[in-house]
């Protein structure tokens, strides 16, 4: 039986210490475990760093936090003192390549979790820099990394950003462990293991459920069910084992049951079976922690941080998502399978908000990386199930919801005293809320505040079975019932499409044949997003090794021109200069360390598209795991690149 996260309510600061003098008011002469992040220090349950250092925290250790240090400065993590147990590392809420660059590799000029929204204040691939400042500040302390981005490198991936495939991010960091998905039971059992040792060392970590580490075979436990992963080596001489490791991952994560190894060198990642998943129990005391729900004081005169905007009224009704698009990070990361808090706890949290210092009565919302999954399972045990979506490409009969529970919550959270207006932001699943139209109809009508975000990503059936979307007739059905219910209502309200362009196995045809039916209904999209190859998807795969999960060649537009070709059918060039203006954002001129040679032309290659110029618009996100959204809009110029993946 997996010990319970729940610990008994006990006195925490209203915020975690990032200073010296923040830590001397409590008392303490140095921290039992210091939270290194890439993000700002927002005190609120949607961001990793600091839930996870409440969590911890509640147990009585000792926690404080460093946020985007300066990475250039090898004294810039000294100043709270030597850890007496770990230290941790995340590079925030986004992959810090994410981050940094747009679908184009063009360097980004903003930043959503830094004050006053600037660019630059996180390294690139911050998990490996910063675990190499706390090597150096600290000798022999154990470090762990975690979050989106070691969570999803924590085996050889492809990397976009250098056009090659990368070894496990445990090798090129030095990190002791690696904790992937959602990290608070890995977490405590570190902090417990490391204190109960006479002499704190990474000997102690290994075997942690949800973890990877650098071991050898023998560390398996005797009898466990072990996937054999593709080597580092067979990877590189066959792309197409890294579609067969990436679908194995995607296995070991929903399955639940199993280790994992993956030969790397003369080395051996191992990874651990998944931690349990959180009970609706622990998910309610999670979420009663005393956060503050701010940034914290010390970026008083620094300007607003957008994200601390986006989610400081919002609440997160549950974990996981059934849709298991190819594309996203959540599966991988949070899983598949639906984990909820009960109504209580959200309604306790609602009043808790009220006495917040900002608001004003309007819950930005309420919902998960679905909104409407809420209360949502699995009626089989887990690992019994061999699907890759619960509703692609229809809805499981084994998947159980209730629409009508979900908008009976929205009701009552509405219906509080105090609370004026509850949105419905997080992105309905229209081919799961049409299972019960008349609760959906009445979402349209009292919880959509004039616009409704969805993500149909595309129309053509082909690419939409690679993306694991629904298909077109089902979102037409949405779309007509959203139209007719608001004018009903009286009501003059919008879909938002989520759009995607090249996409692997989206051909130029498909993307004509978009922009067709979009131009057929009069819509003209603004924002697109041009397809990232994020490390650990099975869309990467796909790109990668330019053939489908089954291993039939499909075509893939790899060149930066071939990407673009495929973006102006939905985004014409608009015929300025990409260096010209706020909107185009800046040109990286810089040689980035080991990022360089995503500027220079592989030798015995030629540069296509010489000369030519164009303002590459797209809008970004990447699923995580606090199950929200953060968009970025960019435009500039990129480069071209010919390079054939063998």
């Amino acid at each position: 039986m997996t010990k319970s996260i729940i610990a008994k309510k006990r006195p925490q600061p209203e915020f975690l210490p990032m200073t010296r003098k923040e830590m001397d008011r409590l008392g303490w002469d140095r921290p039992d475990i210091l939270l290194v992040s890439g993000d700002s220090y927002i005190d609120h349950p949607s961001f990793g760093i600091p839930l996870l250092g409440r969590v911890l925290s509640a147990h009585g250790f000792k926690v404080a936090l460093i946020c985007q240090p300066d990475w250039n400065d090898p004294k810039a993590l000294e100043g709270l003192g030597r850890p007496r147990l770990y230290a941790g590392v995340s590079a925030g809420a986004l992959d810090s390549m994410v981050a940094h660059y747009t679908s184009f590799r063009k360097k980004r000029s903003d930043d959503a979790y830094t004050p006053g929204g600037k660019a630059g204040a996180r390294p690139n691939r911050a998990c490996i820099i910063y675990t190499n400042l706390i090597k150096k500040a600290f000798k022999g302390l154990p470090v762990i990394v975690g979050g989106i981005e070691a969570s999803l490198r924590r085996i050889s991936h492809y990397d976009f950003w250098t056009d090659k495939v990368r070894k496990p991010i445990l090798m090129d960091s030095k990190a002791d462990l690696l904790i992937y998905g959602m990290g608070e039971r890995a977490m405590l059992e570190a902090a417990f293991r490391l204190a109960a040792a006479e002499e704190p060392s990474a000997d102690e970590l290994k075997g942690i459920p949800g973890t990877a580490f650098m071991g050898s075979p023998d560390d398996i436990e005797n009898d466990a069910e072990i996937i054999e992963l593709p080597s580092h080596q067979d990877i590189l001489d066959n792309p197409q084992q890294l579609m067969k490791a990436t679908l194995a991952l995607e296995e070991q994560v929903h399955f639940g049951d199993s280790w994992a190894i993956q030969p790397v060198d003369k080395r051996h990642v191992v990874i651990t079976p998944p931690s349990d998943y959180l009970s609706t129990e622990e998910l309610d005391w999670l979420y009663s922690l005393p956060y503050a729900r701010l940034p914290h004081p010390i970026y008083k005169n620094q300007g607003r941080i957008p994200a601390a905007d986006m989610i400081e009224f919002s609440i997160t009704s549950h974990r996981g998502c059934g849709g298991g698009c190819s594309f996203c990070s959540i599966a991988m990361h949070q899983g598949r399978h639906i984990r909820s808090r009960s109504r209580k706890s959200i309604m306790n949290e609602l009043t808790r908000m009220q006495e917040h210092q900002d608001f004003r009565g309007s819950v930005s919302d309420i919902g998960g990386p679905s909104a409407n999954m809420w209360n949502a399972h699995c009626s089989l045990e887990r690992g019994k199930c061999k699907r890759k979506s619960c509703l692609v490409p229809k809805l499981c009969p084994n998947f159980k919801y209730d629409q009508q529970a979900n908008l009976k919550l929205y009701r009552d959270a509405r219906n509080m005293d105090g609370i004026k207006h509850v949105r419905v932001a997080s992105g309905v699943r229209f081919d799961l809320g049409q299972q019960h139209k008349p609760s959906l109809k009445e979402i349209f009508k009292e919880f959509v505040g004039g616009q409704l975000k969805v993500a149909p990503e595309h129309i053509t059936p082909s690419v939409l079975k690679h993306m694991r979307k629904p298909d077109l007739p089902v979102f037409e059905s949405f779309l007509e019932m959203f139209a007719a219910e608001s004018k009903k209502a009286g009501k003059e309200q919008y879909v938002i499409p989520y759009l995607m362009s090249a996409f692997p196995g989206c051909t130029d045809k498909d993307m004509r044949q978009l922009s067709s039916w979009l131009t057929a209904r009069g819509w003209k999209p603004r924002q697109v997003q041009c397809f990232i190859p994020t490390p650990g998807t099975v869309a990467t795969a796909m790109f990668y090794c330019e053939t489908d999960p089954a291993g039939n060649k499909i075509y893939v537009a790899r060149t930066d021109a071939q990407r673009l070709k495929q973006h102006r059918i939905l985004i014409p060039d608009p015929g300025r200069d990409p260096r010209a203006g706020k909107q185009g954002g800046k040109p990286d001129r810089k040689k980035l360390s080991e990022d360089k040679q995503n500027n220079r032309v592989p030798k015995g290659k030629k540069r296509t598209g010489k000369g030519k110029k164009s303002d590459q618009s797209d809008s970004e996100t990447q699923n995580t795991g606090s199950g929200k959204y953060f968009k970025r809009n960019n435009s500039g110029k990129g480069f071209t690149k010919k390079k054939k993946m063998k």
